[in-house]
């Protein structure tokens, strides 16, 4: 490899951004290298973070309400959910985390299904093979080794699949983080690994996470090319992943993006945030919302009418009433359900544990 071939691998030294906080077109920041979307992507992009924020505030309400277990809220970070989906062709898998469930749902799948982990009713609540979207992974970065599987067998077949793999900033301290890079590097995966920095693992912050001048910077060790975006930027983010996602599609092996955003609300509902962080910081972060970052770009412009954002808000209440409508039926669990699905073919042990969890079923019903 050439000193040339590193510096290609090298991410830039500012996160790329083409919209600033006010909402103005920015001049630099990787404005030279990527162009602004389309106004009719913008738009849309736009009515997406809307129905992505109302799905976010419904999903918490209805952990107040008892209808969910809990709730990884992604607030603050709808850019990057709306971004990698969006990026993605037919055909083209997605690899989410337990706080990707905006990005899912922009993938097509229903949102009332991917809450269903949430509320404990079910290991997933959608079929894979269908949407193209792996089962979401509450273990830290398990699902990347899976992500470059799939890659990998893709690329065997000859298939044009580019497969996104989700993570963040806490994911990028596993080993199997590392374990997929270095595979998807040395057999030329089409996956980009997209990191999600959102400043903490939990309550452990960034700087005890990480060294490097950046977590971009960590896939120069297995030969992986870098980038870093504004991650509240939705316009940067289509622009940056989508070049990326076009990259491995071509055969230039897998991408690394990272996004610099932030988790505006606590890790989950019952995460305390006030004993980690203060305040202040997270009232730093509210100028920079994803959301009124690019309506006041759109309005500046005059792409924003009155009609435009009575339609955002309409699909966003229609989201969240079809998911207060299916989080609040209740189902009957069945117990068998819970073997039949872990191998094609049972192994001698799950069919004993599925027989003494019948038998105990059967006790339980006749003493009742």
């Amino acid at each position: 490899m050439t000193s040339e071939d590193v510096l290609g691998l090298l991410p830039a030294d500012d996160p790329v951004r083409l919209i600033d906080a006010d909402g103005t077109k920015v001049q630099g920041s990787g404005s030279e290298r990527y162009e602004l979307p389309a106004d009719a992507d913008l738009l849309r992009a736009y009515e997406r973070l809307v129905v992505a924020r109302r799905l976010n505030d419904q999903a918490n309400a209805l952990v107040r309400q008892g209808r969910l277990a809990v709730y990884p809220s992604s607030h603050g970070q709808e850019a990057c959910q709306v971004g990698a989906a969006h990026v993605l062709k037919k055909g083209d898998w997605l690899f989410p985390t337990y706080r990707d469930t905006v990005a899912a749902v922009e993938r097509g799948v229903d949102p009332v299904d991917v809450l269903t982990l949430l509320k404990g009713d079910w290991h997933s609540g959608y079929d894979p093979y269908e949407t193209q979207v792996a089962p979401a992974t509450t273990p830290l970065a398990t699902q990347l080794p899976h992500a470059v599987g799939v890659a990998h067998a893709a690329r065997l077949r000859g298939e044009s699949t580019v497969v996104m793999a989700l993570t963040g900033d806490g994911g990028t301290s596993e080993g199997d983080f590392h374990e997929a890079l270095n595979f998807a590097a040395v057999f030329k995966a089409p996956v980009v690994f997209f990191i999600q920095n959102n400043e903490y693992a939990i309550s452990v912050p960034l700087a005890r996470q990480s060294a490097a001048p950046s977590l971009a910077h960590k896939g120069i060790g297995y030969g992986v090319p870098g980038q870093r975006v504004d991650g509240n930027d939705i316009a940067a983010v289509l622009a940056v992943l989508g070049d990326a996602v076009e990259r491995a599609r071509r055969g230039e092996g897998p991408q690394l993006v990272e996004a610099h955003t932030y988790r505006m609300q606590a890790h989950t509902n019952a995460d305390d945030a006030t004993r980690y962080r203060l305040d202040s910081e997270v009232a730093s972060w509210v100028d920079r919302d994803p959301l009124t970052r690019l309506e006041k770009h759109l309005r500046s412009r005059g792409l924003m009418t009155d009609e435009t954002h009575e339609q955002a808000r309409a699909a966003a209440d229609a989201v969240a009433e079809h998911v207060r409508e299916g989080l609040n039926r209740d189902i009957e669990p069945d117990a068998r359900e819970l073997f039949a699905y872990v191998y094609a073919e049972q192994t001698p042990q799950l069919r004993e544990q599925a027989a003494q969890v019948a038998e105990e079923s059967s006790r339980e019903v006749a003493g009742r």
